[in-house]
């Protein structure tokens, strides 16, 4: 057992010693950063359900509608690490800055686009600027506080991380269905102007953390956005191609070669883009490994019961979206009670409870019929599952960032975001895959869903073990400091 370890309050504006109107100052700052991410997050989600009315719309080719989602996932899934060290190099409120403008004029891109090939162009632009707001803000939350109230900011950015995909189907089916499929995109503009203004205002000016001279490693830049670029598209294209596709295996071949060139040129730079003392702390590889498998349960979680919704009980976009909203709701009150339970327990023993807890979801849902009613049939899984998101996402976070010092904050960030993307792309990838194998045996989409639920419980239960052995058992502390065992 290690001595508690002292954490970093960064140069934010906050401590916890200093007065009140500094301490209401610094809850603005993480309530104008989780505007802009909830905003970025709902964007990921939103445009799913829209997405046949915008092929309707700008005359979109049968294979070519799923670019207005790749090419978000590719730009925002590609650049995150490269966006998570510019904001050590650049500054965290230069980057957050600049990350909002690039998505906010984006949004606007993409809701006044012409044509398929323009709102394609604007979405890629989305993606960019997702990759830079992102970090950014998470590195703010992590250098603004300490202790425990470091974990209840990480816990209400779980909860907005989670939350928000769920909500972006329900507001897709309503702004789709009221206000037609462009104001999915435009709703952002004047979410973000406001997010933009209020950020001038509360979040401070820094210098960047890294000293001047140390400018990134375009050659480490350059391969890890190729292998990460490369390997999501693989990713989100393994259940059109097939996983088996010379396409998909070719891909994900040049994904691991080029990531391996990146590990080799690391070693050589000067000034790497990933310190090697980076992936020396055993709380961050270990709470990236658990985000990664978390963020694939909800987001498969998610596709498949949009599709049981729509296409197997015949609910509307709209009915999908509303009945999601329990499940969000047990995700923020999950995420509210881990930020209480974190300096008690500690966050290896909520991660692994909360796995459990998405485990007994998953194997209630794999015994749905097809003739079951939500309310008894897919809502008590939902709520377990939601229930352990809200739990696994804060305490994950918390452990990946206990040991980010200042001038490793922007990297650490991104790392976990980009866990958090992978994650997501291959969330989507596997349980869809899955679903159609069933479809194809003759079992129909039925089967897939319940067979798709018995993996989901058999990797919640191995991610639990792996949070068992090597996760640290991380508990913040009042004062600027955390426990770490």
């Amino acid at each position: 057992m290690h001595k508690p370890r002292s954490m970093p309050v960064g140069h934010g504006p906050v401590t916890d010693a200093q007065p009140e109107r500094r301490h209401q100052v610094s809850w603005g700052v993480l309530i104008v950063v989780c505007v802009a991410q909830f905003m970025v997050t709902l964007d990921a989600t939103v445009v799913n359900v829209a997405l046949p009315s915008i092929g309707r719309g700008l005359h979109f080719g049968p294979s070519d509608l799923q670019w207005v989602v790749t090419a978000y996932v590719l730009l925002s899934g590609g650049l995150m690490l490269l966006g998570g060290r510019a904001t050590d190099v650049a500054g965290r409120r230069r980057v957050f800055l600049t990350g909002l403008t690039v998505f906010t004029a984006a949004s606007l891109a993409s809701g006044l686009a012409p044509s398929a090939g323009a709102l394609i162009a604007a979405r890629a632009g989305q993606g960019l600027g997702a990759a830079m707001l992102t970090p950014a803000a998470l590195s703010i939350i992590t250098t603004t506080y300490a202790g425990a109230r470091r974990a209840a900011a990480l816990s209400a950015w779980g909860a907005i991380g989670a939350g928000g995909a769920a909500v972006g189907v329900l507001a897709g089916g309503i702004l789709t269905t009221w206000l037609g499929w462009r104001s999915v995109f435009l709703i952002n503009v004047p979410v973000g102007l406001a997010a933009g203004a209020l950020s001038v205002h509360l979040v401070p000016r820094q210098r960047p953390p890294v000293p001047a001279g140390r400018d990134l490693d375009l050659p480490g830049a350059l391969l890890v956005t190729a292998g990460l670029v490369t390997g999501v598209y693989a990713l989100t294209g393994a259940p059109s191609h097939g996983w088996g596709s010379a396409t998909t295996l070719l891909l994900l071949a040049a994904s691991l070669a080029l990531l391996a060139g990146f590990a080799v040129a690391e070693r050589s730079a000067r000034r790497p883009l990933v310190p090697p003392r980076t992936w020396r702390s055993r709380s961050l590889v270990a709470g990236l490994a658990v985000m990664l498998g978390a963020t694939g349960i909800l987001i498969g979680t998610f596709f498949l019961n949009s599709l049981y919704l729509q296409d197997v009980q015949g609910a509307s976009a709209l009915r999908a979206g509303l009945e999601f909203l329990p499940l969000v709701a047990v995700i923020g009150l999950g995420a509210h009670t881990t930020a209480r339970l974190l300096p008690r327990a500690g966050s290896r023993v909520l991660c692994v409870a909360g796995l459990i807890l998405m485990a007994g979801g998953a194997l209630l849902l794999s015994a749905v019929s097809a003739r079951a009613g939500y309310l008894a049939g897919l809502l008590p899984g939902l709520l377990l599952i939601g229930a352990g998101t809200g739990v696994v996402f804060p305490a994950a976070s918390v452990t990946a960032l206990s040991d980010a010092d200042d001038d490793r904050a922007g990297v650490a960030s991104g790392l976990l975001t980009t866990a958090h993307d992978v994650g997501a792309a291959l969330g989507v990838a596997v349980f869809s895959a899955i679903a159609a194998a069933q479809a194809a045996v003759g079992g129909g989409f039925a089967a897939g869903y319940r067979h798709g639920f018995i993996v989901v419980a058999i990797i919640a239960a191995a991610v639990a073990v792996v949070a068992l052995l090597a996760l640290p058992a991380v508990r913040p502390q009042p004062g600027a400091r955390m426990a770490v065992h």
